[in-house]
């Protein structure tokens, strides 16, 4: 089956008992067992039976079996965000004096946790220039665990070579930790080019119009744990399921990060029209960014898919014929962005993507509004910069709204 047949039908037989064409909410938080020696099996892995939903849930399961299924990934562990899912990968993969390697290109919470949150624990992060992959290899040491990159960075739209930089990695044995929310497994593969462990924030594109907060680790199997330290002992044991089963079995459930019953329901559903709500929102977005380049009160627009842009190369080669749904404009100062977005009609003034309605924020006074004017120039954050996600409206009333708001500025 192709991936748009795959993401409705899924390879599994329905196990629903009354023939439901969609999977059912199983909203329990226990289930019951026949006799002690069942739960005791259940606890100790012996068996696959579901005994408590913060460590799984059968509507749960059968989201990450379909997810599974349609990015070809050998193992799928949900969770209740994308942050969440980055997080448990990191508390997995890592402990005191390790290090990963980073862009300094990120999600401004990915940052954040970086820089905040995980560094208290012992992780650091050695912030690289992955246009340079070269600059990779000089930054390597005997405590690098791992090399962490964005598919399309967020707000920054740097497409990086991913294949040289999966190639070094796999050169040291480290692991490749992708974020993909921005293109998912429908426009790159993370099987094809080597990633080891994918993570995505399925709020976005996966939820079917940002109905649930949700997010998911994918494991393509393709990497040997006894090359991990913190994992080897997993290793010896369970071979290519070691970072399925520290998931599941310590930090997923020790931190509670699971997804919900409902949750997960809502984001089977969704995934079914993804194919149609990707295609249609990238499409938009490269109509939009190429009918606004040269309009006198923008002076750039950025978008992978312009053939100008520095990443367009990169998007040839990386993504399946579309180059995602976010684009970015520099207006002349802050006051000329915060003028544009008050004057703006259609297009809602939200922090989100992949919504199906158009979206708009001024990065720099919002998801990165904790670091100084230095450090956001750091991180390719400018004050003149507004990120607009687009949704699936007709474009021409998106365009319209745009350039209405920009005759006010």
């Amino acid at each position: 089956m192709r991936i748009s047949t795959k993401i409705i039908h899924g390879d599994f037989p329905n196990p629903d008992p009354h023939g439901s064409l969609k999977f059912p909410i199983y909203d329990s938080v226990a289930f019951e067992f026949n006799s002690a020696k069942d739960i005791e099996n259940a606890f100790l892995g012996r068996t696959l039976a579901h005994s408590y939903s913060r460590i799984s849930n059968p509507t749960v399961s059968e989201f990450e079996r379909r997810l599974a299924t349609v990015s070809d990934a050998y193992g799928v562990v949900s969770t209740s965000s994308g942050m969440a899912a980055i997080t448990a990968v990191l508390l997995s993969i890592s402990g005191k004096e390790a290090n990963i390697l980073s862009s300094p290109y990120l999600f401004g919470n990915t940052y954040s946790l970086f820089e905040k949150t995980l560094k208290r624990f012992g992780l650091s992060v050695k912030y690289i220039d992955f246009h340079n992959p070269e600059q990779i290899e000089k930054a390597i040491d005997e405590n690098t665990v791992a090399i962490y990159l964005e598919t399309i960075t967020n707000p920054q739209l740097a497409i990086f070579d991913i294949e040289s930089i999966v190639n070094i990695a796999s050169r040291y044995r480290l692991l490749t930790l992708l974020d993909n929310t921005l293109a998912t497994f429908y426009l790159f593969s993370s099987r094809e080019w080597g990633i080891n462990i994918e993570v995505i924030s399925t709020t976005k594109y996966i939820s079917g119009g940002a109905t649930t907060i949700g997010g998911a680790i994918l494991d393509y199997g393709n990497y040997d744990y006894s090359y991990n330290r913190f994992l080897s002992d997993e290793a010896q044991k369970y071979g290519k399921n070691a970072l399925l089963v520290r998931l599941k079995r310590e930090v997923h459930r020790n931190t509670g990060v699971c997804l919900s019953p409902h949750n997960a329901y809502l984001q089977l559903l969704g995934m079914e029209t993804l194919p149609l709500r990707v295609e249609k929102s990238c499409s938009n977005a490269l109509i939009l960014a190429q009918r606004l380049i040269g309009h006198p009160k923008i002076k750039n627009v950025n978008y992978p898919g312009l053939e100008d842009s520095r990443y367009f190369k990169n998007a040839k080669k990386y993504l399946k014929g579309w180059y995602g749904s976010l684009f970015t404009l520099e207006l002349p100062s802050k006051e000329a962005c915060f003028t544009f977005i008050d004057n703006l009609k259609l297009i809602r003034k939200a922090t989100n993507l992949h919504d199906n309605k158009t979206l708009i924020i001024h990065p720099a006074s919002t998801i990165f509004c904790e670091y100084p004017p230095q450090k956001r120039k750091e991180l390719g954050v400018s004050e003149e910069m507004v990120r607009i996600a687009v949704g699936i409206e007709d474009v021409e009333d998106i365009y319209e709204d745009i350039i209405q708001a920009l005759e006010v500025i």
